[in-house]
């Protein structure tokens, strides 16, 4: 298992999170679902794993040794050949509860049919990805939602503007029947899943060399020097982090409790932003009684803080939480 130094581990954080995924044929998925609750729970770890006829994918956080075990316990499953797999730290649980679902796609793109395995693209490693974006003949494709490239891109990647990966397929369709479309494309996502998976339609659409970045944005972060790097901006995460930056550390931005939206600072210097309320995206669309509610629970939030007691609302019951609540 390919993790961080111990020596990283203690100075830096109390929990290991693991984004890990594969694209394989898996058999037995009622069984591998039973037996991967089992050992996730008998490590204390927490997060999400799905698991689909084209193989597995999610995010776990728990203790080094617990993560390690895990992990572990999939890639000796017969189908696994290697499991793409990112670590970075965290101070405190970003995840409520342990979810291990069967679905039909691992990532919901609406294409469960397509083989990936077999016709994804060409992956680029970090170290040899901004030689290739700088080519003039390679049009560059951000394949993540709208919302997570208004935090941060590469320059001069093409923005589908979509708010669900589902809507990706319509977008490279419309794409593909330009008179002048391009046929060398290189993609990139947050870990990688995503521009893999949308690799290989745009190949099933005829596109003659197709890119992604292995290891997607984060693996980039983690590996590419600030200095030599071509990434502008954060990268949003779907946990309690929020945003990563170079070398995988928390970024600036939070979570509006209001609307859910990613809040950076130049939102919480407005007038229209109110801390565990509202933030400008939400503030005149909800309701009084919402924002009431959400009064409310931030205040109980603050109390519970100010005594160093955990709040029922809240999720998690770490002191670095609270601290770090408040300095957002």
């Amino acid at each position: 298992m390919n993790t961080p130094s111990t020596q990283s581990y203690e100075d830096g954080a109390d929990l290991l999170v693991a984004a890990l995924y594969h694209f394989t044929k898996l058999t037995n998925l009622d069984e591998k679902q039973v037996a991967l609750e089992q050992i996730c729970k008998s490590n204390s770890i927490l997060g999400t794993l799905l698991l689909a006829d084209e193989g597995i994918n999610g995010t776990i956080a728990g203790n080094k040794n617990g993560i390690k075990n895990v992990v572990n316990y999939i890639s000796e499953w017969p189908e696994i050949s290697e499991l793409e797999l990112k670590y970075s730290f965290s101070s405190h649980q970003n995840f409520n509860r342990l979810k291990v679902r069967i679905k039909d796609e691992i990532v919901t793109m609406g294409k469960g049919d397509i083989n990936v395995k077999e016709h994804s693209g060409t992956y680029v490693d970090p170290k040899d990805w901004n030689e290739l974006i700088a080519r003039d003949d390679v049009i560059l494709i951000d394949a993540r939602n709208e919302y997570e490239v208004a935090m941060g891109q590469f320059e001069g990647a093409i923005d589908p503007k979509t708010d669900t990966f589902r809507q990706f397929p319509s977008w490279a369709d419309q794409l593909n029947q330009q008179p002048d479309s391009p046929k060398k494309v290189a993609m990139y996502c947050t870990g990688g899943i995503r521009c893999e998976k949308a690799s290989s339609y745009m190949k099933t659409l005829g596109f003659d060399e197709v890119f992604h970045l292995k290891g997607g944005i984060l693996k980039y972060l983690e590996v590419v020097p600030e200095e030599e790097s071509l990434w502008e901006g954060e990268c949003f995460v779907f946990d309690d982090r929020v945003s990563l930056v170079h070398g995988l550390e928390e970024g600036e931005y939070s979570l509006c409790y209001g609307c859910q939206d990613p809040v950076s600072p130049k939102d919480r210097e407005s007038e229209f932003y109110e801390a565990g309320v509202s933030c400008p995206s939400c503030h005149n669309t909800l309701s009084e009684q919402k924002k009431i509610n959400l009064r409310e629970r931030e205040k109980q939030f603050r109390l519970a803080q100010e005594r160093g007691q955990y709040h029922l609302g809240d999720k998690s019951n770490s002191k670095k939480r609270y601290e770090r609540r408040s300095k957002k």
